[in-house]
This record gives C-alpha cells, structure tokens and sequence, in this order.
C-alpha cells in the first residue's frame, strides 16, 4: 500500500463474532477485541478462557488475549462481538519529493490555500481549540513544535513520552499547528491552536484499532476540538465505529487522510470513509476524508478517489518540520536559511494534506465558536476551491482556509438554554455571534407557537410559566426586514 502512514488492517474474517449463532475458530492466544454490556459481564466471560489485556470504559470495549474457545466468548451474556485486533503497519510513500522551483517559497503549501489571508485575529482566537494529532509522536525539540508546549500522551506507556523515531508525527503535527509567532520554522495551519500529540503507534508505525480508539477517546476527554488521524486501511471493525461515534456524539471533528494507493488498485481506505460515507459524494458524514493535490491544484498521482472523498489540500512535495530522530533516508533534511537549528524536509502523501484541513478546521472553530462540527465540515467543503461543485478525483476541490474563514464569520448562529428561577418563572439566556435584535416564541405542550418577546436586542428575558407543563423556547436573530437568520431552542418540563 502506497501511503505517507500507509496502515494496513485486515480484517481476521475467520476469527470475527457478532454474538450467539457466530462460529469460527480462533488461533492460539490472540488479541481480540471484545464489546460488553458490564463489566461483570465481561469478567465473567473471560474467566476461565484468556486475560483482559486493557479496556476502553468510554467504548465498552477490552482488547482481550483469548485461548481457542473465543466462539464460547461470543455466545457469553453480555458480549456484544469479538473480532480480532487489527494488525497496522506504516510505510512512508511515495518517494520523498525535491522542492518544485527556487523562486518557490519553501512552504509553499500555506499560500496555496490562502492560509496567508486568514485574519490575525482569528489565527489568535484559534488559541481558544485544541487539535488531537494521532501519530508515531513528535520531536518535542523542534521549534514549531516546542514553542507550542504540547500536551502529550502515550497509547501504550500511559505516560508522557512521545519521542518520534519514525518521523511522520513530528511532520504531521508541524503542519497542524506549528507556531506562527516563534519567527522561525515553519507556520502550522491552525494558527494558535494548541497541541494534543498522542503517540498511538509504535515506532515502525505499528498500531491497532484499539490503540486508535484509545487515543480518539483519550483526546476527546482531553478537550481537543478537532482530531487529526492518518491511519488507513481497506477495513474497519466495531471498535473502530464505536470511537468514532464517540468523537461525533462529543461534536468533535475528526480528519483522516483519504489514502495514497490510487495506482494501486485505488480502494477504499478506513477510517476516512467512515466519516465521509462510502456513497455520499462528499454530502454529510460526521468527519472529512482528506486527499492530496499538486503545486497545480490537481490531484496527486497517488491520491485516492471515490464517493467517499470529502475535499483535497497540498501533499506532493509539502514543507515541515523533520523529527531529529527520524532516518533521513525517508525524510532527506533541507536546509533553511535563518531557522535556529530546527530539521526540515519535504514530504508526499495525503496523510500530510489532512493535518492541514485539520488546521483550518480549528481556524473556522476559532472565527464562529458557536458552530457545531458537522458545520465546520460543510463549510470546509462548501468554501473549497470547486465552489459548491464536488466529483471523485478532487471532492469538493482544494482547501481555501481564508474562504472557509469568511464563510464561518458571515454565518449567523445562536445557542439558548432555559433555566428555573422558581416555581413559576424562567430565565432564557442566549449567545450569538450576531447583533439583534432577536424575537421569542413558545409552544406549549406541543400547541401552536405564539410570541413570547416581539422583538429585543438584549440576550435574556424572565417569562411566566404554569406548573405540570412542558415548554419549548425559540429564539431568533433578525435581519434588517426582520426575517429570522439563525434561531436555536431550549425545552422546560414545570
């Protein structure tokens, strides 16, 4: 498989349970990963049969080494499945690229997109956005990179250390949020965003789909707003889907590389078509798939295409930081005059496209606060470079932050939440990122709307409620000829 991270997952058909009626034979002392219900059902399913390696409380999921009677597990009270750990392994691909031109800007990715043309103020406000990027670690001493003080943490050791041997983290996370202010290096895509680096792999690229589900729900705990991961393979598997899930149900936006092996045989590659759906022409989906475009704007050679593909950012010949550790076989050093002793390189694949939209993805949080994740993707799309108009080479065309960024700020939203003050009045409250004035209405039990408050251009009001009722408030923001722009609601039992 051709790809930056290139990670292979297959499935273990012959060792995969749904629950009663499945039946298959397991090999000798596997890694399995387990569903349950509790877990007393899961101690008591495993007693006797294999050891609970770790488990995963948020997913209901364990990764669980089992003796040959795994079918036994699968028909156990309160096991939902078993299926076997998928095995992943990285290969940088293809070949690390020289520079295109040397009246070219060494990172001339960033302007592509018009990264240059986003507002200060917003690459400030971006400070407010955490972004998870899910890798072999980082090189923490890189200046990008340390001028961000990372958070970090490790899959496996439960620690802290995340020293990049492999290399491709260190690049993938410059991209995503390098510094922009530290004067030297490079400038990473998501402004002041701050930096989650968790090490999920091993350092020849190795890891699991519990690994990847450990550290997806490891980042959403941990306040990231925005998920950077660039595994990918040709199957997925239950736990997978679970974390997943998990990161949407937390309104946290995830983006995976769409996959680097169009000459071969261009198939589907997962995660990435979990969250742009297998057959959605880029509408929907809970996430971004993410593949790579050319100095051009065309697509890379090696970029997978399909209905799953959401947009597409530079990756052939991108410019970023190089972890200190890393071979400098895979990543040839560059040198770049005026840097304080940082490594530097070019790299292809789309798992280097992808933590650029991650970047952009924080910059439009950052400009609308007030947006949900599925929106930060549609506008994503919808601003990118194909104008609204989406086909399977390109999806919706190549990244354009500044775009995305105008979009988000024109977008009217509102938020409203309704609380008790006694037993016969309640306080509505709103956040908009427009001016009023606003209008509010109700409906009680179900009836028909009336007017609460005609018009308003404060953010609060006290009304009058009866007991033993249940009451849906709605706001909304005028326009200048009072038609509603935004409005949000917020639902009362008395």
């Amino acid at each position: 498989m051709r790809s930056a991270l290139a990670l292979v997952l297959p499935l273990c058909l012959a060792c995969a349970f749904a629950g009663a009626g499945s039946a298959a034979r397991a090999r000798p002392e596997a890694l399995y990963s387990v569903g349950y219900a509790t877990q007393r059902d899961l101690t008591d399913a495993v007693a006797g049969r294999g050891v609970i390696v770790r488990r995963i409380p948020a997913l209901h999921v364990a990764e669980v080494r089992l003796r040959p009677d795994a079918p036994v597990l699968a028909r156990s009270p309160g096991i939902h499945y078993v299926q076997c750990v998928l095995s992943r392994r990285s290969a940088v691909e293809p070949a690390l690229l020289a520079m295109p031109g040397a009246s070219v800007p060494f990172e001339w990715e960033y302007g592509a997109v018009h990264e240059d043309a986003v507002p200060a103020s917003v690459l400030r406000a971006a400070s407010s956005v955490t972004i998870a990027v899910i890798d072999t670690g980082a090189d923490l001493t890189a200046p990008d990179l340390a001028a961000k003080s990372p958070q970090t943490y490790n899959v496996e050791t439960h620690g802290t250390d995340v020293t990049d041997v492999n290399g491709h983290g260190t690049f993938v996370s410059s991209l995503a949020a390098g510094s922009v202010t530290n004067g030297d290096g490079i400038a990473g895509f998501g402004g002041d965003a701050k930096l989650l680096v968790i090490k999920a792999s091993s350092d020849n690229g190795e890891l699991s789909d519990v690994d990847e589900a450990n550290a997806i729900v490891y980042a959403v705990d941990h306040g990231a707003k925005v998920i950077n991961l660039n595994a990918g393979g040709p199957t997925t598997s239950y736990t997978e889907r679970s974390a997943i899930e998990y990161a949407a149900t937390h309104d946290v936006l995830i983006v995976a590389a769409a996959g680097n092996e169009f000459e071969d045989g261009d198939p589907i590659e997962f995660p990435a078509a979990l969250l742009q759906p297998i057959g959605s022409y880029g509408k929907g989906g809970t996430g971004l798939a993410v593949g790579a475009s050319t100095f051009d704007g065309t697509r890379a050679f090696f970029s997978n295409t399909g209905s799953q593909l959401s947009l597409v950012a530079p990756g052939e010949n991108v410019f970023a930081d190089v972890s200190s550790l890393s071979s400098t076989e895979e990543y040839p050093r560059t040198l770049l005059p005026g840097d304080t002793g940082g490594s530097y390189g070019f790299a292809s694949g789309t798992s280097f496209a992808a933590p650029e939209v991650a970047g952009a993805a924080a910059l439009v949080m950052a400009a609308n606060p007030l947006l949900h994740a599925t929106t930060v993707a549609q506008i994503l799309k919808q601003s990118a470079g194909g104008h609204g108009s989406w086909n399977a080479s390109m999806g919706y065309g190549v990244l354009d932050a500044a775009a995305a960024v105008a979009a988000a700020q024109s977008r009217a939203a509102i938020t409203m939440s309704a609380t008790r003050v006694s037993a016969t009045r309640v306080r509505l409250t709103w956040t908009s990122t427009g001016s009023g004035p606003y209008r509010v209405t109700v409906r009680v039990d179900g009836g028909a709307k009336r007017v609460v408050v005609a018009t308003t251009t404060k953010t609060t009001a006290l009304v009058a409620v009866r007991r033993k009722h249940r009451y849906v408030f709605s706001v909304s923001l005028l326009s200048s000829t009072g038609v509603a722009t935004a409005s949000s609601s917020a639902s009362i039992k008395t």
